[in-house]
């Protein structure tokens, strides 16, 4: 049996999803560029507290920080919006917004991974990863 996923950011999403549901703090994944730059993000967003990457062989793990010991998570809601079955691109112009603002989309577009309010504002559109709130 293989470990690789066919959707490596909705596994890293259900992972951080079911962590918090269960109350835990931290979780550790397989490492991929495009995993650690969500992260990233979503620490930048402050919905995670950090994310850190431990060396090693074949690949590295992505520890990932959701919240303080003692503490809830900061999201209620992490969903995937673009799937490989159907993928969801919008113009900068078509970003959607989450709650009426009070929550961010991740974009991938042509200067990499960032906020829905950064694409626009930089005037460039892409493929909707995430929606968070």
């Amino acid at each position: 049996m293989s470990l690789q996923s066919t959707d490596p950011i909705a596994d890293l999403l259900t992972r951080i999803r079911n962590a918090a549901m269960v109350g835990k703090t931290e979780i550790r994944v397989p490492s991929s560029k495009l995993k650690k730059t969500v992260a990233e993000q979503l620490v930048k967003s402050n919905y995670l507290v950090d994310v850190k990457l431990e060396d090693g062989k074949p690949r590295g793990t992505l520890v990932v920080t959701i919240a303080k010991p003692g503490e809830n998570a900061v999201f209620t809601e992490i969903t995937r919006v673009s799937k490989p079955g159907r993928r969801v691109y919008a113009s900068a112009a078509e970003i959607p917004k989450v709650k009426s603002g009070r929550g961010i989309v991740l974009v991938s577009t042509s200067k990499g991974v960032m906020t829905g309010r950064e694409a626009v504002r930089n005037k460039l559109g892409g493929e909707v990863l995430l929606k968070v709130y």
